[in-house]
């Protein structure tokens, strides 16, 4: 008996100095995420991958690339543009925590009252939200994602390849043990 081809997704759009990244630039080992700050799922995995960076921060960079659902999540791409706001002005890891741990308050209200705990300009931020000032970022992120096969968030890239695995904590610790 055969068994069907296996095809593994690999990441088109490569690492550069416009990524948000958070660890050494030099890691052996680079986790590419794609998320949806409203999604659930991505929400459930922010702590699992905390986790991983913690338990393996020498080894591993994680780089976060936007991929808001906007059909199922109607706050995901204004979280966006908010992170990418707080980036402009050197807080994405910040605002990208605070998103995550406030799932429940991406509304436009609490989004402000989010930005304004941050200690971020809100007029100013609220101004390139409203204008969609980080749409094409955003966008980028998205385009990118899709050409990398990316059908569903989040969507994990171990070394460039995608991971197909469940997101345990020691199921995601393997991974970056194995491309060690």
């Amino acid at each position: 008996m055969t068994t069907p081809l296996q095809v593994t997704a690999r990441l088109r759009t490569p690492v550069t100095e416009h990524d948000h990244v958070r660890g050494p630039r030099n890691a052996p080992v680079t986790i590419v995420e794609y998320g949806d700050f409203q999604c659930p799922f991505s929400g459930l995995v922010h702590a699992n991958l905390a986790e991983v960076l913690q338990q393996r921060a020498d080894t591993v960079r994680h780089v976060y690339r936007h991929f808001p659902i906007t059909n199922l999540h109607p706050y995901a791409e204004r979280a966006a543009e908010a992170a990418e706001a707080a980036g402009r002005r050197g807080r994405f890891w910040e605002m990208h925590d605070w998103l995550y741990e406030h799932q429940d308050q991406l509304d436009p209200v609490h989004l402000t009252l989010g930005v304004e705990q941050l200690g971020l300009p809100v007029d100013e931020v609220e101004t390139e939200i409203g204008r969609h000032a980080h749409g094409d970022r955003i966008r980028h992120d998205f385009v990118g994602g899709i050409r990398s096969g990316v059908d569903a968030t989040p969507t994990f890239f171990v070394n460039d390849i995608r991971h197909d695995g469940d997101f345990a904590p020691a199921t995601l610790l393997s991974a970056v043990d194995d491309a060690t």
